[in-house]
């Protein structure tokens, strides 16, 4: 596979950083941008020479753009980006302040966007490239007291399949990225916790937060074997649109596709009588 050029943001832990490893390990040079000038100097002596640190905040739309200026002017031509940076938030619904919540959607969704937008102008013009982004099986399912989170992934997703098939014909291939449990700090120090205010949610919610707090580090997913998939996408001549990642999120995902097929069955007759009678008027 020919020597390519990979930005990535959030590498100083999780997948991020399992996905520059399993790049730099396939010979690739990775830019990885990070929040803290001690992950900067850690992550540039992972391969000394194709590990390239940047320090960013993707809410930050202007500071994303000047990065992919410089990183296209000095490090490179860009042929893979991932948008990977985000964080997990849990609570209730009804418990999570609407200030949390837009923060959720402004690291999860707009930072995303904004880096992706930032690459897109330079890929398009060389006619090639592949941008991913990484969403999450909660992007294709959801759970009680992830409503924030989930809900960050379901937007996410439909901007990269409207992406995808934008970009198609400019040789550019879109992948959400839609990990199960893996382990890595998510569900750890990395995961925001809302405040618990209502007694009525006890019964539902107190068990689910104390299975995830003691899920925390001993989770079915391997990050190193996440990093070397998505690796081999990168490399296929026709990747996926949707790569799943672990046995926990086919068998989720699949479940939750399959309810929302039998509601759309079950109530089928009743959708067809929104329509007028004398059909589209073109």
């Amino acid at each position: 596979m020919p020597q390519q050029n990979w930005l990535i943001t959030g590498v100083s832990t999780g997948l991020g950083r399992a996905f520059a490893q399993a790049a730099l390990a396939a010979g690739h040079t990775v830019v990885g941008t990070v929040r803290s000038e001690q992950d900067l100097a850690a992550f540039g002596e992972l391969e000394p020479g194709r590990a390239h640190g940047r320090i960013l905040d993707v809410t930050d739309e202007d500071a994303v753009s000047d990065v992919v200026t410089e990183v296209e002017r000095n490090v490179g031509a860009l042929d893979v980006v991932i948008a990977n940076a985000g964080y997990g938030l849990e609570g209730t619904f009804e418990e999570t302040p609407l200030a949390e919540v837009r923060r959720q959607f402004d690291v999860n969704v707009f930072g995303a966007v904004a880096t992706l937008r930032a690459a897109l102008p330079h890929l398009r013009r060389r006619r090639r490239g592949h941008l991913m982004a990484v969403t999450s099986m909660g992007g294709l399912m959801a759970v009680p007291g992830m409503s924030a989170y989930c809900g960050s992934k379901f937007a996410l997703e439909g901007i990269l399949e409207a992406l995808g098939k934008e970009v198609a014909r400019f040789g550019i291939h879109v992948t959400a990225i839609e990990p199960g449990s893996f382990r890595t700090d998510w569900a750890g120090r990395s995961m925001t916790r809302a405040e618990r205010t209502i007694d009525d949610y006890d019964e539902l919610f107190a068990p689910i937060r104390e299975a995830r707090q003691k899920a925390n580090g001993n989770q079915l997913g391997n990050p190193a074997k996440a990093g070397e998939a998505v690796v081999r996408i990168a490399a296929a001549e026709q990747p996926p649109a949707h790569l799943l990642l672990g046995s926990d999120a086919l068998r989720l995902v699949g479940t939750a596709r399959a309810a929302v097929d039998e509601d759309i069955r079950a109530w089928e007759a009743l959708s067809r009588t929104t329509d007028f009678a004398d059909g589209a008027q073109l």
